[in-house]
Order: structure tokens, then sequence, then C-alpha cells
């Protein structure tokens, strides 16, 4: 089977973003990579979680729970879907012949990417939760890391959405005159 390439406008953000990311809007449309094994073995390869998860109907369900309970946390709702997340798996701590080692433990292996993603959203909480952003520009639903070294990132893309933003405003200001 060959692989599809990655449709998403925005990919490379942590695993806990780079999930919510798989709902996009394209010329004014939503879109969905997760309808299916498709598009979850694409997420899949793009997370590097191929030979970690395995790609079932079960951990596509886990994965979309996964990304509603993320949803809900980004936007400052309830926290209680995502610790349900975060309950299907646990680390234990051990040392190992190269030194300390996290293991992960998870009830049922199809909520093993469901787990990475919500463990990666508390990671980037406890580093700097106010570079996780949505994107400024009122037609988009993604969400990014800001890297920058200001903090003042707006935009999931400066190529896409900051020009949007760029173009409104000059087309704004022409218009008047």
């Amino acid at each position: 089977m060959t692989m599809q390439q990655d449709p998403r406008p925005l990919v490379d953000e942590p695993l806990s973003l780079d999930l919510l990311n798989t709902r996009w809007v394209q010329n004014g449309a939503r879109q969905d990579l997760l309808t299916g094994l498709d598009g979850l073995r694409i997420w899949f390869a793009g997370a590097d979680l191929t030979d970690r998860c395995p790609a079932d109907e079960a951990s596509l369900n886990a994965v979309l729970t996964a990304r509603a309970a993320l949803l809900t946390a980004v936007d400052g709702g309830d926290p209680r879907p995502l610790n349900a997340v975060l309950a299907k798996a646990r680390v234990r701590r051990e040392l190992g012949e190269h030194g300390p080692a996290d293991v992960i433990e998870v009830d049922d292996p199809a909520w093993l990417a469901a787990w990475l993603a919500a463990d990666d959203y508390l990671r980037l909480l406890r580093e700097m939760p106010d570079r996780i952003k949505a994107c400024a520009h009122s037609d988009c639903i993604l969400h990014f890391y800001d890297t920058s070294q200001n903090g003042t990132r707006r935009w999931c893309s400066m190529a896409v959405c900051g020009n949007r933003a760029k173009a409104a405003r000059h087309y704004a200001r022409t218009r008047k005159t």
C-alpha cells in the first residue's frame, strides 16, 4: 500500500497540537483527516507513531476522543475529558542499562497515541502555556506552539493566514481612497 501525502496545511507542531490540526478549513469548507483508517495512518506516519500504535478502529476512536478532549481543554473548558484520556496509561520510571527510562504502560494499546497526545499537552502547559495559541485569522481553526523569540506569533502560517490578513487590510485601505 502506498502512503498518501499529508494534506494538512500545518504539520510538525507538538503532538497534541498536531492532533488538533487534523481538522482545518480549506476554501471555506471544514476538512478532517481522521474520517477513516487511511487518515489515521497518515497522521501516525507524520507523528512517527506507525511502529508504536495499531492503526485500527479502536485506535481511531481513542484518537478522536483525545482530539475532542484536547479541543475542550485548549479552549479552557472542562478538564475531565482530558483526564479520562490520561487515565488510560501511566508512566513507570526505571533504571535501564543506558540510564533512567520512562516506560509507558497502557491498559489497551489502542489508547497509546491518544494518551501520548494528551500527555504532550500537559508538557506544553508545564513549559510555556502562553505559547499554545489558536491562529488569529477568523476563518482558521488551527493551533500552534509559538516558538518565536518574543512570543508574539499570531498566525498558523504567515504565508497563508498572515498573508490573507495583510491582503484584507491592504484592500480595506485602498478601497477607502
